[in-house]
């Protein structure tokens, strides 16, 4: 009997270790996406002048649990943070710093 707890307990543990990679390459897709989207809206002269465009974009998307710090000191150095922000508000953004603003920040400016 205890060698089919065993394996029940393994077989929850590796659905699980699935699971959590499926989310992680669910929300790396998502960050592609708007970073691709951010530097496909070319008319928005804006973005030509955003410090972000000129640093790793993996910064501003930290995984879960991880420091916003870095990509925010990034952001208040930046000229255009306002812009960046009210585009992020705008597209609703949900992954990311943005204007120097997490996703749980912006959640709560637009309430």
């Amino acid at each position: 009997m205890e060698k089919a707890d065993n394996y029940i307990n393994e077989y929850e543990y590796k659905d699980a270790v699935i699971k959590a990679r499926i989310s992680t390459l669910e929300i790396a897709s998502a960050e592609i996406a708007a970073h691709n989207r951010m530097a496909d809206n070319s008319d928005d002269p804006w973005q030509a002048q955003a410090l972000c465009a000129r640093v790793d974009y993996e910064l501003f998307f930290p995984e879960k649990g991880g420091s916003a710090r870095d990509a925010k000191k990034v952001c208040a150095r930046c000229p255009v943070r306002e812009q960046c922000l009210d585009a992020a508000l705008s597209n609703g953004e949900s992954y990311g710093i943005w204007g120097g603003y997490t996703e749980r920040e912006r959640r709560k400016l637009q309430k």
